[in-house]
């Protein structure tokens, strides 16, 4: 009898493969949506694929130790395996697209058991860093550049921590197991949608794209804000609430960073530059205070400052010096 994976069971780790990727657009999004819709087996296939991606994730792997077999399945135990490997694939990920395949049936049959050890999970993002993560629940995690989630799938509920940084999750639906996420003192609680949390200083930014998100902060229970999708609101840590803009295109905005991208709309220059900085170590610098107020639209990568630094060059007739390699300095500084 051939070990060969069904074909839906083929797909899905196809289509998990593809989320860890970069690329991942809007139409592969709808398009995953629609392979889901077509058999109600595929969410069980993709729920499968995920934990077994995700059990030989680094980040993740890094806090279970020998949890899940230790140096039997390392890389190098599948450097003779492999008989042909993608081109631009690291090691790692010729590993995990290996076991999702039909070498790795006899691992899909007990996947129950890849759930006790993704039960925790730690993820991290260098600067300039975007990951897309599939958790073992269902969900997916995109986190962005400079941050740090900690995930507990525990029966009852589902926790996040975010200690630095900002995700966006899409969460699988689970009536019984609430979904939370802590950042700070503030807490946002979802059973089946889609919303992000930033981290401030003194709150947290919440935004949600999809379904019904409540959010208040630890010890302030009864102060709480109800958001659909397209609202958003920050959540100070001293329990104050400040709704902000509504709007679908105002929250996809805010959230271009998923897809790489800086989406500016009337935004001022100083608040601009921080965005930026964000996601580069060459930083931007407005050397003439005057300059902090003056406004643009665009879009641009995540990672390329040089090409907005050109466009305020041109459209407000404005110096800019590119000379130093660690810094953006645009405008003259006032005598």
């Amino acid at each position: 009898m051939s070990n060969a994976l069904p074909d839906r069971d083929d797909d899905a780790a196809d289509w998990v493969a593809r989320m860890a990727e970069p690329t991942w657009s809007e139409a592969d999004e709808a398009a995953l949506q629609a392979w889901l819709a077509a058999d109600p087996r595929h969410s069980g296939a993709l729920l499968q694929a995920q934990a077994l991606w995700s059990m030989f994730d680094e980040p993740a792997a890094a806090g279970r130790g020998d949890a899940v077999g230790g140096d039997l399945f390392s890389n190098a135990a599948f450097a003779d395996g492999v008989e042909e490997q993608d081109e631009g694939l690291t090691p790692s990920r010729v590993t995990r697209r290996w076991l999702l395949g039909g070498t790795g049936a006899a691992i899909a049959a007990s996947v129950a058991g890849a759930f006790v050890f993704l039960r925790d999970a730690r993820y991290a993002t260098a600067v300039g860093e975007i990951r897309r993560v599939p958790l073992a629940d269902g969900s997916i995690a995109s986190i962005n550049t400079d941050s740090s989630v900690a995930v507990e799938l525990a029966s009852n509920a589902r926790r996040v921590e975010l200690t630095k940084g900002e995700a966006w999750f899409q969460v699988a639906k689970d009536a019984k197991r609430p979904f939370i996420v802590a950042a700070g003192r503030v807490r946002a609680q979802a059973v089946g949608t889609a919303f992000s949390v930033r981290r401030r200083d003194d709150g947290a930014d919440i935004l949600v794209t999809e379904g019904v998100v409540e959010a208040w902060a630890d010890g302030a229970e009864g102060n709480r804000i109800r958001l659909a999708a397209g609202e958003s609101a920050f959540v100070a840590d001293n329990a104050l609430i400040r709704p902000a803009g509504a709007g679908a295109s105002t929250v996809d905005r805010a959230l271009a960073w998923r897809a790489g991208k800086i989406d500016l709309v009337s935004t001022p220059l100083v608040d601009a530059a921080a965005e930026f900085n964000r996601y580069n170590a060459r930083q931007i610098e407005i050397v003439d205070p005057a300059l902090r107020s003056e406004q643009l639209d665009g879009q641009f990568g995540t990672n390329d400052p040089e090409t907005f630094a050109a466009a305020v060059r041109d459209g407000l007739s404005v110096p800019v010096d590119l000379s130093d390699s660690a810094r953006i300095r645009i405008g003259r500084p006032r005598p």
